[in-house]
């Protein structure tokens, strides 16, 4: 991944408008990895077992989150009800390498996610940092 694009870094600030949380396309699923599913299970106060029976489902080997046809299932008006213990999908956006190329960047993440733009500025360093968080195993 070629960081020329934002070597002097990207300003970014959340605005909690929920936006991100919306499936669009190939934003459709949520992926977990076993510490996200133990953590979110921790979180709602029940085993890791029930909660990946009730709000998990399993494709090409991946787990992630049900029904993403919409709005996170964990969405409420605009709010993360789980925001504590979100999954590493949810906590490094929208620093994913698929987002940090400057028409992505410009014109499809900027057109939906009000924050980017905003804010103060991330590192090179830091959103290396958000990227190498966001490669997990399952």
């Amino acid at each position: 991944m070629s960081d020329a694009f934002w070597k002097k870094g990207l300003r970014f600030e959340c605005q909690g408008s929920g936006k991100c949380c919306v499936s669009r396309g190939g934003y459709g699923f949520v992926y977990l990895s076993q510490r996200d599913r133990t953590r979110l299970a921790r979180h709602l106060e029940m085993p890791t077992r029930l909660f990946t029976r009730t709000y998990c489902t399993k494709t090409d080997g991946w787990w992630h989150l049900k029904d993403m046809e919409g709005p996170c299932q964990f969405l409420k008006g605009k709010r993360c009800s789980v925001y504590e213990a979100r999954p590493i999908q949810c906590r490094t956006w929208p620093f994913w390498p698929e987002n940090l190329k400057p028409k992505v960047w410009n014109e499809e993440v900027a057109s939906f996610c009000p924050g980017v733009g905003k804010g103060r500025l991330h590192s090179a360093a830091e959103i290396r940092a958000q990227v190498r968080q966001d490669s997990w195993d399952q």
